[in-house]
């Protein structure tokens, strides 16, 4: 049944790309095209392929982490990412993110089917310096790697045919709702006031609540504890993530300007802030210093400083990067391991380094910062935009874990989620995809 059905979608594909000149509504260049800034297009092109990068980051940062029988399958998780994500944008998702608005809830996906009015003669109404189809692919790296970063909180036993189920399932009525009622000018966080600069809520709050799904439906590995194959991975994946956030983050700016260097900056101090603050705990409860914590507490400062990039000081992001390492640190020490078998910590990392970055934003941001703000952080002496932060952060998380439990459960009805626990024991390297280390 499963070749039956990947034959069928390839010859639709095929058929429908290859007929859409007649399919598919032509799109007429406007009597009047719009002149673009040379600057802001080279730079988003630069940041496009930055943010890309992430993605095979990930996959080096998760691969290192696991047992050396799972390492080419966790990285593979990620690589897919790359593969699914990418048609399924182009095809229906980036309409359902980004297109006319259906109740601020979720985008009419039609007008904008296989890329229709995509193009580089019009622009989005939010980056009107740069071609439409730029912003667009931009958007399609945050797609690629929300779902990538989930796989760490079931590694090392999921099949992975199940795995691309969900993340189709994920893409459409998880991350294309929030995407819209976040960044979309009439989606009901975006009119509520909410800020999320690159991805607090739609990437990192999204992924963590799912991967706790994940990790509470798929159960505990057979073998909780296992070495890490290669620390050198996780270091060179931190570094590829570190690097490829300066185009998630700055890139946001969806401009060559002041505020995507004011980005960029806050970027880089709250991941070394997080990585010294990371580090200093573990010594003052007693640990040793490593490499793995500080890479962990690299990434977590650049989690949390996501939704506030663009609006909050060099100052207030060290403290951002600080108090989420710590924050973070805590609930990864206090995690119920035994009774949720969250891998690779993705919950305790991205799930809360996501929120408490959108709680800090709703303390923090500030006018003299990003003057379009409306409303400032509670430490300007304002109420209103940490309220709204609040009731975003409460709704996005029921939302999140609701939804993407319930995908879980559907997708083990159509095909077995968990491997067997023989195919466990020998690893899903050789039992998934007849490769091994």
């Amino acid at each position: 049944m499963r070749k039956i059905i990947l034959s069928i979608l390839l010859i639709v594909l095929m058929v429908v790309t290859f007929f859409s000149n007649i399919l598919l509504e032509d799109n007429p260049i406007p009597t009047e095209a719009v002149k673009f800034d040379t600057g802001d297009t080279a730079w988003m092109i630069v940041a496009t392929a930055l943010v890309l990068i992430m993605t095979p980051g990930l996959g080096f940062f998760y691969g290192g982490m696991v047992g050396k029988k799972n390492v080419i399958s966790t990285m593979l998780q990620s690589f897919m990412a790359m593969v699914i994500v990418t048609v399924l944008w182009v095809v229906i998702a980036f309409g359902l993110s980004f297109g006319p608005s259906i109740g601020g809830i979720i985008g009419n996906p039609l007008p904008n089917l296989f890329f229709q009015g995509v193009g580089t003669n019009t622009a989005w109404s939010l980056a009107p310096t740069i071609p439409f189809m730029l912003f667009a692919l931009f958007q399609a790296k945050f797609a690629i790697i929300t779902p990538a970063l989930i796989t760490g909180a079931f590694a090392e036993r999921i099949r992975f045919w199940a795995y691309l189920l969900f993340m189709v399932f994920f893409i459409l009525f998880v991350y294309a709702p929030l995407a819209h009622c976040t960044w979309h000018p009439d989606g009901i966080f975006f009119k509520l006031g909410v800020l999320d600069f690159a991805g607090g809520t739609v990437v990192h709050m999204s992924a963590g609540w799912a991967a706790l799904a994940g990790a509470i439906f798929l159960g505990k590995r057979k073998v909780q504890k296992v070495a890490p194959a290669r620390i050198t991975y996780v270091l060179l994946g931190t570094g590829l993530l570190w690097f490829g956030w300066f185009g998630f983050n700055a890139g946001s700016a969806l401009g060559s300007n002041g505020l995507a260097v004011q980005a960029l900056g806050t970027t880089t101090v709250a991941a070394a802030a997080a990585a010294l603050a990371w580090v200093f705990l573990d010594k003052i409860l007693g640990h040793k210093l490593s490499a793995m914590g500080a890479c962990i507490g690299a990434v977590v400062g650049l989690v949390a400083i996501t939704p506030a990039a663009g609006y909050v000081s060099i100052a207030h992001a060290l403290f951002i990067g600080v108090f989420s390492s710590m924050v973070s640190n805590l609930v990864v020490s206090k995690f119920p391991k035994g009774k949720i078998d969250d891998a690779l910590d993705v919950f305790a990392c991205h799930g809360v380094g996501g929120m408490t970055g959108m709680l800090l934003t709703g303390v923090f941001a500030s006018k003299t910062i990003n003057p379009a703000l409306t409303d400032q952080g509670l430490v300007f002496g304002e109420t209103n935009l940490f309220f709204h932060q609040v009731i975003a952060l409460v709704a996005v998380s029921v939302f999140a874990f609701s939804v993407s439990y319930f995908l879980f459960f559907l997708v083990n009805k159509i095909t077995p989620l968990r491997v067997s626990e023989d195919k466990e024991e020998l690893g899903l390297d050789i039992t998934q995809h007849g490769e091994y280390l």
